[in-house]
This record gives structure tokens, sequence and C-alpha cells, in this order.
């Protein structure tokens, strides 16, 4: 025996899961961008430093 009303709480709760799990990857994703570019930016910043001073290494 099927409830009318059953099949459309079970969709609600579904619409709500997609909505928060969206929510979270565009989220995470943002956070992953701006992780990436901050590591490339200090990476070359660094590689800048060392070409910079590489006339004062002495082996």
């Amino acid at each position: 025996m099927m409830f009318p009303g059953r099949k459309a709480m079970n969709m609600e709760r579904v619409y709500k899961t997609m909505r928060n799990t969206g929510a979270g990857c565009i989220a995470l994703g943002v956070i992953i961008a701006v992780t990436g570019l901050t590591v490339g930016i200090i990476s070359i910043v660094n590689g800048a430093l060392l070409l910079k001073r590489k006339s004062e290494i002495e082996f």
C-alpha cells in the first residue's frame, strides 16, 4: 500500500540533499582554487628569489 504524501516527502528529502551537496561542492571548489592560486604565487616568488640570489651561492 502506497501513501501519496510519502513520495512527495522522499522527493523533498532528495532535493534538499542534492542542494546541500551541490553547495558543498561549490564551496570546496572555491577553497581548492584559492589554495592552488596561493601555492602557485608562493612558488613563483620563491623561484624569483632564488634566481636573484644565485650569484651569492658558493659550492
